[in-house]
This record gives C-alpha cells, sequence and structure tokens, in this order.
C-alpha cells in the first residue's frame, strides 16, 4: 500500500453515461438543444430586464440574477458533458475537475440564498405592501444580491482545499457526468470524514436556514392572501408569488428526491438522473415559468419587439 500511495493522480475520467453507448450522439444533440433552450430563456429574461424600464423593480432585478445564475449553472456542467457524447472527452485534469466542483458547490450554496432573498421580497411586497418601495430600495436589493454571490463564493473555498488534499491513488473514474463532491470522495484512498462532517456543517448553518426561512415567508404570505375578502385581490396577490413558489418547490423537492432517500436505495446512477433534474431541467423550466405566467413579462416582450420593430422600419 506504501507503494500505492507514492503515485497521485493527475487527471480523473469523467463515464457521463456510458450505459448508453448507442445513443452518445443522439444525447449530444438532445442535450445541446437543452444548453440552447437555456442560454436563449435566461438571456431573454436578462435582455428584457435591462430595456424594459416597467422591469426595473426589485422582483425582477432578482430574477434577473436568478437567470444569471441559471446561465452559469449549466455553462460548468452541460459543455464538458456535450464534449463527452461528441469526441469521448472524458479526461479532465484534476485541477479542473476540482474547479468545476468549486464553481458547482458555489452555485448550488448561491441558488439556496438568492431563492431566500426572493422569498423575502415577496414577503414584503404582499404582508407590507405600502411600505414596499420604502423597505425594498434600491441599496438594500444590490447589498442582499451582493451579500449572497460574495457569501457563495467564499463558502466552498475549504472543501476544495480538502478535495486538493486528498489522495486519490486508487481510481481515476467519476461514475457521474461532472465532478460532483460525493462522486469524486468515493475514489479517495485516504479518509474524507473532514470534508463530509465540513458538508453536513455547511448543510444545517445555509440549506437548512434558507429552507425555514423560505417556508416562514410563505406562511406569512398565506396568511395575508386568505384575510384579503376580495377573490380578484386573492388571485392577484398570490399571482405576484406563484412564479417563485414553483422555482422553489421544484428545486427543493429534487434535492430532498436525491439526498433524503435512505441510503440502501440511493445509487451513483440514480444520483446522476436526479442531478439532471436540478442541473439542466430546473435552468431550462425557470423562464417558461416567469414568462409564460408573468402578464408583465409578456408586456414587456411587446413593447420591446414594438420598439426593436419601430426603429427598424
Amino acid at each position: 500500500m506504501e507503494a500505492e500511495n507514492l503515485t497521485t493522480v493527475t487527471e480523473f475520467i469523467i463515464l457521463g453515461f456510458p450505459e448508453y453507448p448507442d445513443l452518445q450522439i443522439p444525447l449530444f444533440l438532445l442535450f445541446l438543444l437543452i444548453y440552447l433552450i437555456i442560454l436563449m430563456g435566461n438571456l431573454t429574461i436578462i435582455a428584457l430586464t435591462c430595456l424594459d424600464p416597467h422591469l426595473h423593480t426589485p422582483m425582477y432585478f432578482f430574477i434577473c440574477n436568478l437567470s444569471f445564475l441559471d446561465i452559469s449553472y449549466t455553462s460548468v456542467t452541460l459543455p464538458k458533458l456535450l464534449d463527452i457524447f461528441l469526441r469521448k472527452g472524458q479526461h479532465i485534469s484534476a485541477v479542473g475537475c476540482f474547479t468545476q466542483a468549486y464553481f458547482f458547490i458555489f452555485l448550488a450554496c448561491e441558488e439556496f440564498l438568492l431563492l431566500t432573498v426572493m422569498a423575502y421580497d415577496r414577503y414584503i411586497a404582499i404582508c407590507h405592501p405600502l411600505r414596499y418601495p420604502e423597505i425594498m430600495n434600491q441599496k438594500l436589493c444590490v447589498l442582499m444580491a451582493l451579500g449572497s454571490w460574495i457569501f457563495g463564493f467564499l463558502e466552498p473555498m475549504t472543501h476544495t482545499v480538502l478535495l486538493s488534499h486528498l489522495s486519490y491513488c486508487r481510481f481515476n473514474e467519476i461514475n457521474h457526468f461532472f465532478c460532483d463532491l460525493s462522486a469524486v470522495l468515493k475514489l479517495s484512498c485516504t479518509s474524507t470524514s473532514t470534508i463530509d462532517h465540513l458538508t453536513y456543517i455547511f448543510g444545517a448553518f445555509i440549506g437548512l436556514p434558507c429552507f425555514f426561512l423560505i417556508l416562514t415567508s410563505y406562511v406569512y404570505i398565506i396568511s395575508t392572501i386568505l384575510r384579503i375578502r376580495s377573490t380578484e385581490g386573492r388571485h392577484k396577490a398570490f399571482s405576484t408569488c406563484s412564479s417563485h413558489l414553483t422555482v422553489v418547490i421544484l428545486y427543493y423537492g429534487t434535492l430532498m428526491c436525491l439526498y433524503m432517500r435512505p441510503a440502501s436505495m440511493q445509487s451513483l446512477d440514480q444520483n446522476k438522473l436526479f442531478a439532471l433534474l436540478y442541473n439542466v431541467l430546473i435552468p431550462m423550466v425557470n423562464p417558461m415559468i416567469y414568462s409564460l405566467k408573468n402578464r408583465e413579462v409578456k408586456e414587456a416582450m411587446r413593447r420591446v419587439f414594438n420598439l426593436n420593430r419601430k426603429q427598424f422600419f
């Protein structure tokens, strides 16, 4: 064993989906289409928010941040997966793998924080509508968004440093479609207990508080909506938070299916499929949720389209 420990892995092999050898090209085309839809949908949301003055509000400022997050999220993993499908480019350097793991954890942490900030914004809008412009001013919105990005950026540094100092002397094949933390840790021939404990600690201090803050916000929101006498008023109030609530249910529901299953029911192949849901499906449907269910976005699209058409002609 001592001789084996002298050899350190300098690169990893990301297996992707080897169980479908005859479907690599069709899968490449499918995921390329999905990636293009994600880019187009989220860039459209960002462009509309920047171009239309009617969308210069706190809610759409945070939606714009979420769209940028979704683009970044998928750009960390999907280009490499497309390379695996098309050219069998499964090799990735150890530095590249740790970098990918870092950015994935960073963006996952940022999504927790950003969804929590958006829940607070909806809480103030519905429960304290008269004070909303005063409380959710431009300075506070920028500070909340900037704070969440900075905290998310710093959080995975300890994980990444510890990950890079582990010894990977047995195998270098990652049974996943990206350098997922749990999949990489399975390759280490040294103890990973420190990183495991750190993951639980950060989950307890970030994931759970974010979940309970969102839950508390919606308890107050639903309570306030139920006290509104008119049906039209209740519908209007609920429509302002229905998109965010849908995204929260999708995101947390997927993570719970992935991480709260009994250990006996978990497998790396199943984990890959669940990871596809929050890594690919959610960033793809988020723009649809915010545009198809949102009258203001539809009107903004008409205004921007009509303005550009007039300028063109």
